[in-house]
């Protein structure tokens, strides 16, 4: 069995071919040739959980396992099997393949729904994740000024640098009139407001996937023309920014990113609520493992 490490991944998983797959898996879950299997948690007195999703895609099926502690991290572990015999193919260090795929399902979402002349990026968060949201949507718009805010300065000042983005003073001044928002943190609560949100932006909000947390306000959701989640079923479970709403799943502006094709008509809002699924990861893998394995 192969051993893949963060850096194969890295090498080989450029946002260009992760954004290609995203579209790619996502075409498969609307033909109903690909298969999701909602995230389980285990939770421990000690505030450790165990997490795991898995999916199949193609000639793959796979799972992701990881362990995650609110203070101490969390560690990633992917799991690749061969889909006609069950043979284990591969057992990756899943952390990049994590950040990478969640940028480009982002950066496809952003390819359908934002406007095509769309230029200007508003980011809450300056962590690993809000790197490949950044990578990503400038991997499909030509996003001229990126605009990040995050409640540590030092942190955001950093970041700004290693991004080539702008760090600024607020969370309003970030978000204020941007064709694209990203939020990309930890936070239990609403990190921007409705009001700051302008009429035909898109938004992707990925830091949340607990039914108890959000990041995104109700005003927000409930203002929005479109809600593309990468799964309902997945949503009906973690998609605590359209629980909390509270959103009915029944209402016709939420859909699956899989059944939306193109941007509606109009000057629309929308928004991808990005839960992370684990089809994603198995797309993603298959793809450094056949490059691999092609090599060697």
């Amino acid at each position: 069995m192969l051993q893949v490490t963060e850096k194969q991944v890295r090498e080989i998983l450029t946002m260009k071919e992760a954004i290609r797959l995203m579209r790619e898996t996502f075409a498969a879950l609307r033909a109903g040739t690909a298969q999701n299997e909602p995230r389980h948690r285990l939770f421990m007195p000690t505030g450790s959980v165990l997490h795991s999703l898995a999916g199949a895609y193609g000639k793959y099926f796979g799972t992701k396992i990881y362990g995650a502690h609110a203070r101490y991290g969390a560690h990633f572990f992917f799991h690749l099997f061969d889909a006609e015999t069950a043979k284990p193919l591969a057992l990756f260090e899943a952390n990049a393949l994590g950040q990478i795929r969640t940028g480009a399902a982002s950066g496809y979402a952003t390819d359908v729904l934002a406007a095509p002349g769309a230029a200007t990026l508003g980011v809450i968060g300056s962590g690993f994740q809000a790197e490949t949201q950044i990578a990503a949507i400038r991997a499909v718009r030509d996003v001229q000024d990126v605009r990040v805010w995050s409640r540590n300065e030092t942190r955001r000042t950093e970041f700004a640098k290693k991004t080539g983005s702008r760090a600024v003073s607020s969370a309003e001044e970030a978000i204020l009139g941007a064709d694209i928002v990203a939020t990309a943190t930890f936070s239990a609560e609403p990190v921007i407001q409705s009001a700051w949100v302008a009429p035909g932006a898109h938004v992707n909000g990925m830091g949340s996937n607990r039914a108890n947390r959000r990041e995104l306000p109700s005003e927000l959701m409930l203002r929005a023309d479109l809600v593309a989640v990468d799964s309902i079923e997945q949503g009906k479970i973690e998609a605590g920014d359209i629980i909390m709403a509270p959103l009915p799943w029944d209402d016709p502006r939420v859909v699956e990113l899989a059944s939306v094709e193109k941007r509606p008509a109009g000057n629309p809002l929308t928004i991808f609520k990005s839960l992370g699924l684990g089809v994603e990861d198995v797309a993603a893998a298959a793809f450094v493992y056949e490059a691999l394995t092609k090599t060697n």
